[in-house]
């Protein structure tokens, strides 16, 4: 039998009261933009699912782009047929006996949408049950966590049979709760906090910093990649390329090698801060862990954050790195975020950090600094692309910082 629709169920949505309706309209506009390229495929949401009508497309293709919505907390795929009792039982067996395993335990669950219909919920539970029991052996009901949930829906234009319940990426819809600035290195961690991020239901823009030449055109396309990987996640992402040689270069010449992480991690959070507010973001995200480097220890946040009273989200701050590991696994980007590419952390890394800064001695060698100057400069050459998940959708240009200062 062909399956016909796919039902999709909210979950944490149910909960959202008078904001349901925003949050299912959001959702509906989500996955309308992951199944784009499937011209036939029809979308309907009311207030407790979403009915996804495929129209002969491949029914796989669509579970696979569904599985990373955030806002689904579980899809199945359904068979239509005729509204009546004889093609309901012969649906129902065939799609048993695909499921079937010795003594398998099974119950029938029955919506009736269309109250015309000649038999009530539990008249159907009973009948197709029945049929259940006499045509596949052995098995057994089991209204309590049975091996198989037969869901039978009765509606005005037929009777619709699901079997197999897919689990969703849960979470909210990407776009519900504003947007936000995600500091985006070539690492592993930053990239699982950008999916953290859209989970929670925010829409993100990448920032990152290079410093050509001393770090490549690789470490820069690594990054954008890494934003490819996520951008399956939420739709596409923009990524914006920010120069940070200039500053770089004179934190090295000025400032004692001891203060200079944290002068440098100051300086790329005012920078952030200023396109967050050009942008009309709110809030920074990175993927600093308490106490997993030097420049993120409370100390040092405490001393960095000191420059922004923008909300600063750190989804990863008591995740262990085994934990960010393997959430970075399951998203497909680690493998690309341990390629041996340096970003501008790395490459002026210094040999003694330190981990405990003073914030009075942090503002007394910031004054050497031409700040403004050098934070325009950069504002200036910033370079925005758009990246999609798959990197060949990228439209590029220059996008000029006037007048922040």
């Amino acid at each position: 039998m062909q399956i016909t629709e796919i039902l999709v169920r909210y979950g944490e949505l149910s909960t959202k009261g008078k904001n349901r309706k925003f949050f299912i309209k959001k959702l509906h506009r989500n996955v309308r933009t992951h199944l784009r390229q499937f011209n036939t495929v029809k979308i309907s949401s009311n207030r407790d699912r979403m009915h996804i009508d495929l129209n002969e497309e491949d029914a796989d293709a669509v579970m696979a782009e569904l599985k990373d919505v955030f806002g689904i907390q579980s899809f199945s795929p359904v068979v239509k047929v005729e509204k009546t009792l004889e093609e309901a039982k012969k649906a129902v067996v065939h799609l048993v006996k695909q499921q079937f395993t010795e003594n398998m335990t099974f119950k029938i669950m029955t919506r009736r949408a269309d109250h015309d219909f000649k038999y009530d919920t539990n008249e159907m539970n009973r009948l197709l049950g029945t049929e259940v029991e006499k045509a596949v052996q052995p098995v057994s009901v089991k209204m309590k966590n049975p091996d198989v949930t037969v869901r039978v829906e009765v509606r005005k234009d037929g009777i619709f049979i699901s079997v197999d319940t897919l689990s969703g990426a849960g979470g909210l819809p990407v776009g519900t709760s504003g947007k936000g600035m995600l500091m985006l290195s070539g690492g592993i961690d930053s990239p699982v906090a950008g999916y953290l991020s859209m989970k929670r239901g925010m829409s993100i823009e990448a920032v990152h910093f290079h410093s050509p030449p001393y770090t490549s055109p690789q470490a820069l396309k690594k990054a954008k990649d890494l934003t490819a990987k996520i951008a399956r996640f939420g739709g596409d992402v923009t990524f914006l390329e920010v120069p940070f040689t200039e500053i770089q270069e004179e934190i090295k010449k000025v400032i004692p090698e001891a203060y200079s992480m944290t002068i440098t991690r100051r300086m790329m959070l005012r920078l952030t801060d200023a396109i967050r507010g050009h942008r009309n973001g709110l809030a920074i995200i990175n993927g600093e862990s308490l106490g997993q480097v030097a420049s993120q220890t409370l100390e040092s946040m405490t001393a960095i954050n000191e420059v922004t009273n923008t909300p600063v989200l750190r989804p990863l701050i008591s995740m262990d790195k085994n934990d960010i590991i393997k959430i970075a696994q399951d998203i497909d980007t680690f493998d690309l975020a341990v390629q041996p590419y340096e970003d501008c952390c790395t490459v002026f890394a210094p040999s003694r950090p330190k981990t405990k800064p003073r914030l009075h001695k942090v503002r007394e060698l910031e004054e050497e600094l031409d700040i403004e100057g050098m934070m325009q400069r950069a504002l200036d050459g910033i370079v925005d692309t758009v990246i999609g998940k798959h990197s060949d959708s990228e439209q590029s240009n220059e996008d000029a910082f006037d007048s922040l200062f």
